[in-house]
């Protein structure tokens, strides 16, 4: 059995479909880097660096990686690079649970108050659908759940949220486009707190280069909340596009320089061979990946497990 038990057969297909190109793409470059050799020597080591690299794991992720593969061969003496894809899927799901990747599902700790969660993340990469998808999950699993319309910046951001919430039938706090994004949270949160909710989610406004303005923002929206509920936020949840590859992690150091980023939710990994991201970013911020997007369905937003991805990923055809 998988490591949490809502992990069905339908959720592992979905799984699987979603990173079928990174796996295709992982299983191709790890053939180059072997062919012709029996063991694993320093040069299928420079040629496992540079699949890493090239899969958008982070150098600095892959570096790790493959210092402890480099430290296995040298223990172990001989290793064939017949076992290579097994050692290498040891170490990724190694790497993975020293960042706490681990979900037990869709419950939430009992405090008895609201369960805050801020997201934030660039405009494009999905937030406020990921807001949506995450109301649906929550619902599902019997929360009251509250969205905070607090990206009052982006043109129709307000009405995107509103289409959620009347889509998975929770409530949803809003004011007019160019409202405080503070007033908005601080709404949400008190509306909540109120109503007995659960959990509450507020959506954000991605601008990212202007990082004075963004950090006041966050902060502002932060301090607000804090005077409803002075735990909040409980979590402050990164989304990232998997598609963006390099572009993803750079966009997790610009936030985690404003915000005490403590989850991320990976986007769009059906539609790309750059899945590496997931674990790049994970071992690049010291925080877990708590949920992966794997198309277009609310359910297709699943919870990320570990050790269903890892072994997912290194899956042979």
């Amino acid at each position: 059995m998988a490591i949490f038990g809502l992990f069905d057969k339908k959720k592992k297909e979905v799984l699987d479909t979603g990173l079928a190109r990174t796996k295709s793409s992982v299983f191709e470059k790890l053939a180059r880097a072997v062919a012709g050799k029996s063991t694993v020597d320093d040069d299928v080591l420079d040629n496992l660096e540079e699949v890493l690299v090239t899969s958008d794991v982070g150098v600095d992720t892959t570096l790790k990686i493959i210092k402890r593969i480099e430290e296995r061969v040298a223990r172990d003496k001989y290793v064939s690079t017949a076992e290579l894809d097994t050692i290498l899927r040891d170490e990724v799901a190694a790497l993975l649970a020293e960042n706490g990747n681990d979900l037990s599902g869709w419950e939430l700790p009992s405090t008895g108050a609201p369960y805050v969660i801020l997201v934030v993340g660039v405009n494009g990469v999905g937030k406020t659908t990921t807001i949506g998808k995450l109301a649906w999950q929550f619902s599902q699993a019997g929360k009251k759940v509250f969205i905070g319309a607090a990206d009052t910046f982006r043109a129709a951001a307000v009405e995107q949220a509103a289409i959620w919430a009347q889509r998975t039938g929770v409530h949803l706090v809003s004011q007019q486009q160019g409202a405080d994004p503070a007033s908005v949270a601080y709404d949400t949160v008190a509306s909540a707190k109120a109503a007995g909710a659960d959990v509450v989610l507020i959506d954000t406004a991605g601008r990212l280069h202007n990082k004075v303005n963004l950090m006041n923002e966050l902060k502002k929206i932060k301090a607000v909340m804090a005077k409803v509920l002075p735990t909040a936020p409980d979590e402050v949840l990164l989304v990232v596009d998997a598609t963006t590859g390099q572009n993803a992690f750079e966009q997790a150091r610009q936030f985690s320089a404003v915000t005490q980023v403590n989850a991320i939710a990976v986007t769009k990994l059906d539609g790309t061979a750059k899945g590496g991201v997931v674990v790049g970013i994970s071992d690049m911020l010291g925080v877990p990946v708590k949920y992966i997007g794997l198309g277009e369905k609310p359910e297709d937003l699943q919870l990320f497990n570990r050790e269903e991805f890892v072994n997912s990923l290194f899956a042979k055809k």
